[in-house]
């Protein structure tokens, strides 16, 4: 990092969570490298003893904001951006007939690592109650042969496909129904903002990340962590209420395109960077378009 640094001299050291910043080397004159300042982008609550080298950070919700100053750090030096989300291009559409899946089968999406985390386990538990529906789960994990253990005593090997790995994200977005995210711990979550970014209905919990953007009711239905009877009653909702569904669609598209675009999210990145350049004495006119570099 020490040799990348001086062969780009960079004006902004961006940091990409705890073990990134540990190993950022603070600016030092010994180094003869161009005055730098070093950001951390924090997407948990991370021990700060890891982000010494940091001089501003850049918490990806308002609640890791709060946990920042309230552990020390100026507020003047923390500024919140959200994460984004892309509309990938669907190159190859996904057949329903592929995955075992009836055409007019109702097909609930959740996307994630088998993890604890991510609450699969409850969400088998309440497709139970939904006899009507399938569940497509895209992502690998050490909890796979636990998961499919729980699905077999569940009787539910015919309605559940574990699709491992995938990289046709928007693919499975456009060929099923609603989207479901049921974790017990999210930090931020992106899942969220790609449902609303690929218009499908969203149903999910109130976990770190999701309680502190989904509008429950408008653009989302939110339920509480770890409740069975709570998820499968909102999924059925979504369901057996198209105009609900419309409405959750609407807005939380719109929620996208206001708040979580890739646009968005860099223009508020270099807004921020401009501002503490100047702020610092490192630039000394700042306008959209000054030759700053940041690596």
């Amino acid at each position: 990092l020490r040799k990348i640094i001086h062969d780009f001299q960079p004006h902004i050291v961006q940091t990409w969570m705890s073990r990134a910043a540990q190993k950022t080397p603070v600016w030092s004159e010994r180094d003869k490298v161009q005055r730098y300042l070093v950001v951390a982008r924090l997407g948990g609550y991370y021990k700060l003893k890891h982000f010494k080298s940091a001089d501003y950070f850049t918490p990806i919700t308002p609640d890791i904001g709060r946990y920042l100053t309230e552990h020390g750090v100026a507020a003047e030096k923390v500024r919140q951006i959200n994460n984004f989300a892309e509309t990938e291009h669907v190159r190859i559409p996904v057949r329903r007939a592929d995955l075992d899946t009836p055409e007019e089968a109702t097909v609930l999406l959740s996307l994630g690592r088998l993890h604890e985390a991510k609450a699969f386990d409850t969400l088998l538990k309440a497709l139970s109650d939904i006899p009507d529906a399938y569940l497509w789960i895209a992502g690998e994990g050490p909890l796979r042969e636990e998961l499919e253990t729980l699905t077999g005593a569940l009787d539910l090997t015919e309605r559940v496909r574990f699709l491992g790995w995938r990289d046709d994200r928007a693919a499975l977005f456009q060929a099923s129904d609603i989207c479901v995210f049921p974790s017990r711990y999210e930090p931020f979550g992106t899942v969220f903002v790609q449902a609303w970014a690929q218009k499908k209905p969203l149903v999910t919990t109130a976990s770190d990340g999701p309680r502190q953007y989904v509008r429950d009711g408008e653009d989302a239905l939110l339920v509480p962590v770890d409740d069975v009877a709570a998820l499968s009653s909102a999924l059925k909702n979504v369901m057996e209420n198209p105009a609900l569904a419309e409405r959750l669609v609407r807005n939380g598209y719109q929620r996208y395109i206001n708040e979580f675009t890739k646009e968005n999210t860099v223009q508020s990145y270099l807004s921020f960077f401009y501002e503490i350049l100047e702020k610092e004495g490192l630039v000394s006119v700042v306008q959209p378009g000054d030759n700053f570099s940041v690596i």
